[in-house]
């Protein structure tokens, strides 16, 4: 599985990347990296590649004595073979400092990551750095090593999403 996506993203670099319908980083100030094409939308960075994360929102539930959110979709669209993915932000309506990341469990067709059960902290969100690129712009470098999965980054106090998975 990792060495067919390295090979798509071989011939995506090849194709010259916006051909193949993902924007190309190019080179601008100190950083190299460029403002993402959409703000507040995690980018995860694939050499040349901007890869944008699933977008989307949970959905808060409460079942027996667990309290949960749930995505919509068994996958996220936005894949990575790297287990230490960086990603790029624009903030406009989210502080990056407040993105909070999370492992989310495929079940019934739907990702959920469980918060509290009979009422104490359950989920815990991984470490991560942030690097200011320029006023506005972050790096976020995780820190913790993933497994292949399924994770989001999620502002704290919103249920906003921004889903990826990792091969």
């Amino acid at each position: 599985m990792r060495v067919r996506v390295i090979v798509i993203a071989a011939v995506l670099v090849a194709l010259g990347g916006e051909q193949a319908g993902m924007p190309v980083l190019r080179g601008q100030g100190k950083s190299g990296l460029p403002d993402p094409p959409k703000k507040d939308v995690p980018y995860i960075i694939h050499a040349d590649l901007l890869i944008e994360t699933d977008a989307g929102e949970a959905t808060e539930e409460t079942r027996k004595d667990e309290q949960l959110y749930a995505v919509r979709g068994a996958a996220a669209a936005a894949r990575t073979p790297l287990a230490g993915p960086e990603l790029l932000f624009h903030s406009e309506k989210f502080p990056a400092e407040k993105l909070l990341l999370y492992r989310l469990e495929p079940r019934a067709g739907r990702r959920e990551v469980i918060i509290a059960r009979k009422k104490k902290p359950v989920a815990r969100p991984m470490r991560v750095s942030l690097f200011r690129i320029r006023e506005k712009i972050v790096k976020i470098r995780v820190d913790d090593s993933l497994a292949p999965g399924e994770y989001c980054l999620s502002p704290d106090g919103s249920n906003a999403v921004f889903c990826f998975g990792v091969d």
